[in-house]
């Protein structure tokens, strides 16, 4: 038996139930990974409460983590017995000692980068890299808006966007975290508490707006996203923290002849071939110093209702992980 963080009935915090479960031995394709530390992500918040549904009920959450392989089922190539390796994007389930998981979604970890840190930037840093190369790939020059900035997602952005010679401006909630992603390659830090930051980004581009807008807090910001881009400017919807945006018709984008784009990570991990490629982008940056990663806040694993009450209440910057 292992503990884990299992979910009966979707609802808040309190919906996750701390328990003993019984693993199978791996089966084909399968392997068996010990947790060392587990990341803590919005999207485990969806899994929670309903949002996103679950293949079935009891079931665990958790969508990252870092461990070692202690088994591995039939035909596994992948990874081997003592390799330390990493997982992010599902299925859920991270949330506990130890679990099974299909060998192919797992990557195996550099030397220079440690188990905490592993589970703490594999699913952000992968998101970044999918959102800045491929979702809309920014170039030298642009000017980029990047909402919560001073969260694990936009220190994210905001540093490897600068690396990237884009100008970042990153809407944040007080003083604290705005010198926070200001530290972190956000050169115009907008306290959305204290200004319109509409305005504000008129202002600082004198009255063309951003290339782009990488928006993961929804329904509070989508529809002044859309009045700070350029003309032909692009809105990334990437989540919905503060919930689903209002119905708009899409004629409204007409005004800037703008694109808007609603991506997931899953559809550009969907291949071994692509997830080992955005793996290594991620670990590369961290490496060489490109994205320098805060000391992710910790929680035990039996703690995970208050980890996910602290991250819902924007008590936390950077990234969390649960320690089993």
């Amino acid at each position: 038996m292992v503990k884990a963080i299992r979910i009966h009935k979707p609802g808040g915090p309190d919906a996750m139930v701390y328990e003993d479960v019984q693993l199978k031995p791996p089966g084909p394709g399968e392997a068996y990974v010990r947790h060392t530390a587990i990341g803590v992500n919005f999207i485990d918040v969806y899994f929670r409460s309903g949002l996103y549904k679950l293949p079935a009920l009891p079931h665990g959450i958790g969508m990252e983590a870092a461990g070692i392989v202690e088994a591995v089922g039939p035909g596994v190539t992948e990874v081997a017995f003592g390799d330390r390796v990493a997982y992010a994007g599902g299925p859920p389930g991270s949330y506990a000692e130890k679990r099974l998981i299909p060998a192919a979604q797992l990557v195996k970890i550099p030397k220079a980068i440690d188990d905490k840190t592993a589970a703490a930037i594999m699913l952000q840093g992968m998101t970044a890299r999918y959102l800045l190369k491929e979702t809309h790939p920014v170039k030298k020059g642009d000017t980029i808006l990047v909402h919560a900035a001073a969260g694990g997602m936009g220190l994210w952005l905001c540093q490897w966007a600068k690396a990237l010679g884009c100008t970042v401006i990153g809407t944040t909630s007080s003083e604290e975290k705005a010198a926070l992603a200001k530290k972190n390659g956000c050169k115009f830090p907008i306290i959305y508490t204290q200004e319109d930051f509409v305005a504000k980004v008129m202002e600082i581009t004198g009255g063309k707006g951003v290339q782009v807008v990488y928006d993961g807090v929804g329904k509070d910001t989508f529809a002044k996203s859309l009045e700070c881009l350029a003309v032909r400017g692009h809105l990334v919807l990437f989540g919905t923290a503060s919930g689903a945006p209002d119905p708009f018709p899409p004629t409204a984008l007409a005004a800037k002849s703008a694109s808007l784009t609603r991506p997931g990570l899953y559809h550009y991990i969907a291949t071994r071939k692509e997830l080992l490629a955005n793996a290594k982008d991620v670990f590369a940056v961290v490496a060489d110093g490109t994205v320098k990663i805060q000391k992710p806040q910790e929680y035990m694993l039996k703690d995970a209702a208050r980890a996910h009450k602290d991250l819902a209440g924007r008590k936390t910057t950077g990234s969390i992980i649960l320690l089993p």
